[in-house]
């Protein structure tokens, strides 16, 4: 017992109070440069001319919605907002008008998170506590349920499961398990675990809480390391292929005519701070646009040069129409 004890007293000196300290203080000051860093990247690019203005939602007065968490473009110019209230359904699909065409998913989520609409028009969804990602078609039938899986056992809070969803050019799907797993899963179109690959930690493949995923074309896979601020881009079999370190924290990936689009802000303030959509050239990862944007964390992008995003300020979710 006594010589448990030495060693106590030897640990708690060695960890001292100013040690602490001087640790948060360079984390504060790295924070920093990295800010400056990103207003100089923004000061220098170009500003995309846009017009802005809130998603119609014409949703029945006895509806209370929650939080939306995220925002998806679906076909035939709809809009899937995934939205957290409990007393309403989660997934609500509106026309341009803000009608709601239909909506479903009551019951069926813990901590709805994301929401993204696959290459044939069905509506995914991912689940940030129960770690559960369902397929539906888009009249709201379920299709298929991926149970991810892994949670710790001990999850505070509600966020501990999968972040994000994203598919690729030949329909296998990529998971983000960005709380409290640091890991992206790939399955086959109908549902079998293919691979998986990540850890925690800062380096190459490893992850702070990746929180967004998206897959291009030529299947590259690219992934929003949020709280390490980042994005970092593999191909399908999970070989690190480079990263882009200097975006801020990046909430949201959207893939649009050829481009990648990041919704991030500055790592140093609160979330949901005023923050930018950034254009950004898959080949050189430099910054073609950026348009001023506050509340992002779902974003999604159109090849018609419009733009989604969501809570929003205010937790008004916006519509963003670049002009030509």
């Amino acid at each position: 017992a006594m010589m448990r004890g030495m060693v106590f007293v030897i640990l708690v000196l060695a960890v001292s109070p100013g040690s602490f300290r001087n640790a948060r203080a360079q984390t504060t000051d790295i924070l920093t440069a990295q800010a400056d860093k990103l207003r100089q990247i923004i000061r220098d690019s170009r500003e995309l001319r846009s017009d802005v203005a809130p998603v119609a939602m014409a949703i029945p007065s006895d509806w209370e919605l929650g939080m939306v968490s995220w925002i998806a473009a679906g076909n035939e110019g709809l809009i899937y907002i995934l939205q957290r209230g409990e007393g309403t359904d989660p997934v609500i699909a509106l026309d341009r008008s803000g009608r709601v065409v239909r909506s479903w998913g009551r019951g069926m989520y813990e901590t709805p998170h994301s929401i993204r609409v696959d290459f044939e028009g069905n509506v995914w969804t991912a689940d940030a506590k129960s770690s559960r990602v369902l397929k539906f078609s888009q009249d709201g039938s379920l299709l298929m349920e991926i149970a991810v899986g892994g949670q710790p056992q001990d999850c505070q809070g509600n966020f501990c499961g999968t972040s994000d969803v994203a598919f690729g050019p030949d329909g296998d799907v990529f998971i983000a398990d960005g709380y409290r797993n640091a890991r992206i899963l790939r399955y086959t179109s109908d549902g079998r675990k293919v691979s998986e690959w990540g850890a925690p930690g800062t380096g190459p493949g490893q992850f702070n809480l990746p929180h967004s995923i998206a897959v291009d074309g030529d299947g590259i896979v690219y992934v929003a390391d949020r709280e390490n601020g980042r994005i970092q881009l593999f191909e399908r079999d999970g070989r690190f292929l480079g990263e882009w370190p200097d975006y801020g924290k990046t909430f949201s990936l959207g893939l649009a005519s050829g481009s990648v689009w990041l919704g991030t802000q500055h790592r140093n303030e609160p979330n949901v701070s005023p923050g930018w959509l950034i254009q950004v050239d898959p080949e050189t990862g430099s910054v073609l646009g950026y348009v001023d944007a506050t509340g992002i964390h779902g974003i999604s992008a159109t090849d018609g040069g419009e733009l989604l995003f969501s809570p929003g300020p205010g937790g008004v979710p916006q519509l963003v129409r670049l002009r030509r």
